[in-house]
């Protein structure tokens, strides 16, 4: 009973200081916010984060007559099982059950001492005793690395190595004796695990623990011969052992819309009867890219995932040592474990169309480069480096890929690679996307390499995939019009290869999260650009759909209806004055 009541206290009070989906209200818009936050998670269910452990060691008994015989006398062997949950990645309990015996010396003749009379060196008699007990306890465990560092997320190869500490009480029974002894017990510990792959569903535990008991454990309290008794006894030691975590094993990082969101312009004419109107736009992205977080370690650079899709390079990835790889290319040698490393990304105004550029679906040229010797080199000649591909495990990627997405496995080898482009990013796309999007009435639609032109500069390479009319059109409605509200939902396709348990539910929630991601991504975009800096926060919101997966028949990752749903849906409300 008292082991069910500190669960549930610990639960409620995880659950209260731990949910973070913060949601803002309004009369028409549900805005769920990203809990980016490594120190914000949303709870799990009760029968998720359990794991069970077992353990051996030793330990050296500290009683009152501990400095009378020799060191080595004192220890003994002890072992542990228990089970636990974690409610939170940095709070959880555990209930353990231990046994082991605590050897001593004793001045005096006590129930538990063994074997015939001693003598000190001072010629003091004693007695070697030995103690059985059976331990029962419940304590509380912090973990002390995610508490300080936060979590580090699901599959993640960071914090490998993990600090815990634990403090509880127990109920202790003394056995092996005539007389029923039962008392309480103390319990600390401090817990190094050290996981070995990015499932943390192993660890290998070293843990150095005290137990303290009352001062009586050993059988004395006020001593006959007139020396001070310790105010407690205790077992100090340490132990090596295993735990095991079930499923489901981490934590989520928000908290999906569990309705649609609608946004309706119900604004009416001014007297001056300006024009309430609505333009959309489409950006499409690679499979498995959403652009989340794209901020490789680029010194005084980073990738951002925006200016990849409109002139990015391959991956974004070269080969960190150009010697190395132009020697293998010339002996037909793998580049497999050749170091590689982030490109920064140029903004597509300011790089020019040198055959460097590519940017996805932007031309008839898809952004997937070959690998053989006579195009690297050709490459390597224009730009100075060879373009790298991006190993993840046994995979090998030929487009860029989120960090979360990159182990996962596709239906053909085929997949890993982009050998179609029909140019649905840049202006001339637009007969493709109207021939196959539902649109909007009312709504004009524009391209990515339009708008793109628009808001950051209409110069260099995507000049030659913007619509110079068209640019000139947006660029008069950013500056003398007035935007009233930006939204973008996401859209991802059915696609799926898992096979594991609830093989189903992880396909889908795992695509939700790459449409929901891409949509932020270009949400945070525009919020960041100048051309909408004046624009209140609030303006913009994140459509979060119930089900925002399209359902896609096609094997293949590079087939037009596929590309047509791994995309992101912008509609911008404005007003302008009529001409």
């Amino acid at each position: 009973m008292f082991f069910i009541l500190t669960l549930l206290l610990m639960y409620v009070g995880a659950s209260a200081q731990t949910v973070v989906s913060d949601t803002v209200r309004g009369e028409s818009v549900v805005q769920p916010q990203p809990t980016d936050d490594h120190y914000r998670i949303v709870t799990n269910r009760f029968w998720d984060n359990w794991f069970v452990f077992g353990e051996v060691g030793a330990h050296a008994f500290a009683g009152d007559y501990g400095s009378v015989g020799k060191f080595g006398g004192l220890i003994s062997p002890d072992f542990k099982i228990g089970f636990g949950k974690w409610f939170t990645p940095g709070i959880g309990a555990k209930i353990q059950f231990g046994m082991g015996a605590s050897k001593g010396y004793s001045k005096e003749e006590t129930m538990w001492a063994t074997g015939e009379q001693l003598t000190a060196d001072d010629g003091t008699p004693y007695w070697k005793t030995k103690n059985k007990w059976l331990d029962f306890s419940v304590n509380a465990m912090f973990n002390l690395s995610r508490l300080f560092c936060g979590y580090e997320g699901k599959e993640s190869d960071k914090l490998m190595n993990q600090f815990i500490a634990s403090v509880g009480i127990g109920a202790l029974h003394h056995y092996d004796i005539a007389a029923q002894r039962n008392e309480w017990s103390g319990h600390f510990e401090l817990q190094y695990s050290r996981f070995f792959s990015k499932k943390k569903d192993i660890s290998l535990d070293v843990k150095a623990h005290a137990i303290l008991y009352q001062t009586n454990f050993d059988g004395i309290t006020n001593k006959a011969n007139g020396e001070d008794s310790r105010w407690f006894d205790a077992n100090v030691g340490l132990s090596v052992g295993l735990t095991y975590y079930f499923k489901k094993r981490h934590w989520d990082r928000c908290l999906q819309c569990e309705e649609p969101v609608y946004i309706t312009n119900t604004i009416l004419p001014e007297p001056n009867c300006p024009e309430y109107k609505t333009m959309v736009f489409y950006v499409f992205f690679p499979n498995n890219y959403s652009g989340r977080d794209d901020a490789p370690i680029v010194k005084g650079s980073s990738v951002n995932a925006i200016d990849y899709l409109a002139s990015g390079i391959f991956t974004q990835k070269r080969f960190a040592d150009t010697d190395a790889v132009a020697s293998a290319l010339a002996s037909g040698r793998s580049l497999a474990s050749f170091k590689t490393e982030d490109l920064p990304t140029v903004k597509a105004n300011k790089c020019e169309a040198d055959g460097i550029a590519r940017g996805y679906e932007m031309s008839s040229s898809p952004i997937s480069l070959d690998m053989d010797a006579a195009s690297m080199n050709e490459f390597k000649n224009k730009a100075g480096f060879y373009y790298a591909p991006i190993y993840s495990g046994d995979k090998t990627w030929y487009y860029r890929v989120d960090n979360e997405t990159s182990t996962q496995k596709l239906i053909s080898a085929e997949n890993y690679k982009e050998s179609t482009s029909y140019g649905l990013n840049a202006h001339s796309g637009l007969d493709v996307v109207k021939q196959n999007m539902k649109l909007d009435d009312e709504a004009d639609l524009y391209s990515f390499a339009d708008i793109y032109a628009a808001v950051e500069g209409d110069g260099g390479y995507i000049s030659g995939f913007a619509d110079t009319t068209t640019v000139a059109e947006l660029k008069n409605i950013f500056e003398n019009g007035r935007i009233q509200f930006v939204s973008a939902e996401g859209l991802a396709t059915s696609q799926d290869n898992y096979v594991g348990e609830d093989a189903e539910n992880v396909g889908l929630e795992r695509n939700k999260a790459l449409a929901y991601n891409r949509a932020r991504t270009v949400i945070q975009w525009l919020k960041d650009s100048g051309v909408f800096k004046n624009i209140g926060r609030n303006s913009f919101s994140l459509n979060a759909l119930t089900d925002p997966i399209s359902t896609v028949n096609d094997k293949s990752t590079r087939g037009l209806n596929a590309k047509l749903n791994r995309c992101v849906k912008v509609r911008i409300n404005y007003v302008i004055e009529k001409q």
